[in-house]
């Protein structure tokens, strides 16, 4: 089974490689997706990051809280996007 895992407060400058590559070490990364703006195309300073269990438990005992790119990053489980209705 798979988590999908937030990843806050990442630097502009991460990359999806540099994301893979620092949750790499806990267990296999099914996948990696950074957040853009809409409008500008720029990075909004998150993502998710999916992995298998046991090591998406183990990336957030070590991540959370840890210095990425000169920041300190927030890891946790992502919570499912709340259904808000259809979009008119």
């Amino acid at each position: 089974m798979a988590k999908n895992l937030y990843v806050g407060n990442l630097p502009w400058s991460a990359s999806e490689d540099d994301v893979r590559d620092a949750f790499a070490e806990f267990g296999e990364v099914l996948s990696v997706k950074l957040i853009n703006d809409r409008e500008t195309g720029r990075p909004r300073g998150f993502g998710f990051v999916e992995m298998e269990d046991a090591g998406a438990l183990e990336a957030i005992k070590n991540l959370d809280g840890s210095n990425f790119g000169g920041r300190n990053i927030k890891v946790n489980e992502a919570r499912p996007k709340p259904d808000r209705g259809p979009r008119w």
